[in-house]
């Protein structure tokens, strides 16, 4: 059974941040408000959806925390590092080291191996894993024997999984993933998140997932729900049922505003 309040008692410990964030586009009457007022936190070792019609903001919020856009007004935490007001070095080294991405797209180079592509992140900051992390992150998601094929000769969900495995290589504080199954048939985006599931509460990774897709969505721990730019409730240990209940309460309640 799924619980519309927050699990609680317990200090959690917040592994990012949003503080009344409100993130406009264009001036003016065209002034458009993708964020109004937002403020959520995302707890460390927790795997998060977020959800939404479209133009709910859902996915201007997640680039909001990852650093990637800027917002208009408010204050945005990754761990105890404020990202709002960042230099452009200063976010560059925020995500290189502090925070990894899964995205739709695979976005894998076709001339590397996948393990050169899992350790390319690595590389490029200048780090190398240890055995002991390599070998468990790649038994997480199960390429041992597919480590030096090129993404070509793998299917969607081993790319995805190699996408997944780049993301947590350098074991950061959170990782934010954009429609990751959006690409994939039912098989391989089953695998996919249960690999995400299995990070947060096997290796203790941070996961924050934006989707519009009830079935994905239940995958994870907690889903917040936004709405015209505002969060507007989330639900603890979903089903796909209980999300997709909210979502239809969601649209009745902005079709009558």
């Amino acid at each position: 059974m799924s619980r519309v309040t927050a699990t609680a008692s317990k200090p959690r410990q917040v592994a990012a941040r949003a503080v009344d964030v409100a993130k406009y586009y264009g001036t003016g009457e065209a002034r458009v408000a993708a964020l109004r007022g937002v403020n959520v936190e995302l707890v460390a070792g927790e795997f998060t959806a977020v959800m939404g019609p479209s133009g709910s903001g859902k996915s201007t919020l997640m680039h909001c925390l990852a650093g990637l856009d800027h917002v208009s007004s408010g204050e945005v935490y990754v761990g105890d590092a404020r990202v709002d007001g960042m230099s452009d070095k200063e976010l560059t080294q925020l995500r290189r080291t502090r925070i990894g991405f899964i995205f739709q797209q695979f976005n894998l180079l076709p001339t590397l191996t996948a393990e050169e592509n899992i350790l390319l992140p690595l590389k490029i900051a200048g780090g190398t894993p240890s055995k002991d992390w390599f070998d468990r992150v790649i038994d997480t998601v199960g390429l041992a024997g597919r480590l030096h094929h090129r993404p070509t000769e793998l299917s969607g969900g081993q790319q995805q999984r190699v996408a997944c495995a780049r993301a947590l290589m350098p074991q950061p504080e959170v990782i934010f993933a954009d429609e990751p199954t959006g690409n994939l048939d039912s098989t391989s985006s089953a695998e996919v998140l249960e690999f995400l599931r299995h990070s947060a509460r096997s290796l203790g990774q941070t996961i924050v997932m934006v989707t519009h897709d009830p079935a994905a969505a239940s995958y994870s721990d907690r889903v917040v729900f936004l709405a015209d730019g505002q969060i507007v409730g989330e639900i603890t240990e979903p089903t796909a049922d209980a999300v997709l209940d909210m979502m239809r309460k969601i649209d009745v309640q902005t079709r009558v505003a």
